[in-house]
């Protein structure tokens, strides 16, 4: 399975943060429309992630909830019929949640940093470290909090949760 190590950080100013990453950038920016259904899952999470051009992706993955790095596994499917799919998923699964994202995806070496104005939520930013299959967690780890560094990303802003986990957990309107 791939794994990658995730860094989650709410941020106050994206455009500030982009301008940090900019010079450091290999590759973006990149604009992306991401809708994301989960469904009821056991043994991890489950969503489809629809890009609001007839493409999409089932994602499976397992993560624990924590501040700071964390070690990710996945599997990424894709789909020609999102729409279509989501509908059989909610029927066989049910729905737990709905997260509807523009995300900016910039890329530093082989880490992704995405820059995310979240609907409902605010403005956040995620790293991903893709790991090789024998390299330790801990190397990503190490690379993970060197940028989180040099992009000035304080350790109180760090978050352990999903973004859909976060909307669950605010309070009713």
């Amino acid at each position: 399975m791939a794994r990658n190590t995730e860094i989650k950080a709410r941020v106050a100013d994206l455009d500030a943060l982009a301008r940090r990453v900019a010079p450091l950038a290999t590759a973006g920016p990149v604009d992306i429309a991401q809708d994301d259904t989960f469904f009821a899952c056991p043994n991890g999470r489950l969503k489809l992630r629809d890009f609001g051009d007839g493409r999409g992706e089932l994602i499976f993955y397992q993560r624990p909830d924590q501040i700071g790095p964390k070690t990710s596994f996945y599997r990424i499917t894709a789909t020609a019929e999102p729409d279509r799919l989501r509908e059989v998923l909610t029927l066989a699964h049910g729905q737990t949640g709905r997260v509807v994202k523009r995300r900016t995806l910039w890329l530093v070496g082989r880490t992704r940093v995405h820059l995310d104005r979240v609907d409902g939520l605010g403005t956040f930013m995620e790293l991903e470290v893709v790991l090789g299959d024998d390299e330790s967690a801990e190397a990503g780890e190490r690379e993970a909090q060197a940028l989180m560094a040099a992009l000035g990303i304080p350790a109180d802003a760090l978050i352990d949760s999903a973004y859909a986990d976060l909307l669950r957990a605010r309070p009713p309107r």
